[in-house]
């Protein structure tokens, strides 16, 4: 069975992927507590250790605004700690998956697919595309958009947020002038599973079929589960984002490498979760 090094497992996105396809490889989890990925050395001595044949690099700084205020530590984990990994990788001979994100574009001149021009608007967007960069035509990159789950207790979606806010009775401000491709977690996993076992430097798109507005993505999420739309309140994007990072305004994110698994769209993965 092939054996796989994957960091984030046990957040959102890579607790799902363990759950799902651990029947297809071995996974060895690594964890921050076993081994800082921002210290180069800990990390030779961890994967020079370990038998593994692919290293799948989920672990990364998320929380966009937040990053604004502490750049430096930003860049420590999501660019120092991906050069690490890759290095000994590479130095091993292994290959390693670093997944991406949307944010690396701008939105401004939507649709957006592998070939497109990056341009990252804020410093969390830069440090993910900094480490595309340092991965990219040895390494795969796999970017994914708003992903969203059936459940996942430590953290919410956007999706259970929405839910778990409208079945409060609470109103909702969602944005109504921007694009978002909401993405299904289990297609991402089972993407990555043939990506995996079929493994080439390139860039790949595991996302979503259906771009939409925040507040149309509301609307399906009432509609869905049969709450009140009228709790959500349209707002516009340079108001919602006001004061915050700069974020992609029209993420019609597509791909054109994705040949392999079908993606379901917006109000299809809805159906799937519910």
């Amino acid at each position: 069975m092939l054996k796989a090094i994957i960091t984030g497992a046990s957040g959102l996105v890579g607790s799902r992927v363990v759950e799902l396809l651990q029947n297809f490889f071995e996974f060895i989890p690594l964890s921050h507590n076993e081994c800082d990925i921002t210290n180069g050395s800990a990390v030779e001595d961890k994967l020079t250790g370990t038998n593994f044949d692919v290293l799948l690099h989920l672990a990364s700084y998320t929380q966009v605004d937040k990053a604004e205020t502490e750049p430096m530590l930003v860049r420590e984990i999501n660019v120092t700690g991906t050069a690490n990994l890759f290095n000994v990788c590479q130095k091993l001979q292994k290959k390693m998956i670093f997944i991406s994100t949307d944010f690396v574009f701008d939105g401004t001149n939507p649709p957006y697919d592998e070939t497109s021009t990056p341009h990252p608007l804020s410093v969390y967007a830069q440090t993910k595309y900094d480490a595309e960069r340092l991965v990219a035509n040895k390494g795969m990159v796999v970017r994914i958009s708003y992903p969203y789950r059936q459940e996942f207790a430590k953290k919410l979606d956007f999706v259970r947020v929405i839910r778990k806010l409208l079945s409060e009775g609470k109103e909702v401000k969602m944005v109504n002038d921007s694009l978002i491709t909401p993405t299904f977690i289990d297609d991402i996993a089972y993407g990555l599973k043939y990506l995996i076992e079929n493994y080439t430097a390139k860039i790949f798109h595991l996302v979503g079929t259906e771009a939409l507005s925040p507040y149309s993505a509301g609307q399906l999420i009432a509609k869905t589960y049969g709450l009140n739309p009228n709790l959500l309140l349209p707002i516009a994007y340079k108001e919602y984002f006001a004061g915050k990072a700069l974020r992609p305004r029209y993420m019609d994110i597509r791909s054109q490498t994705n040949d392999f698994y079908k993606m379901h769209s917006f109000s299809e993965g809805l159906q799937l979760i519910k």
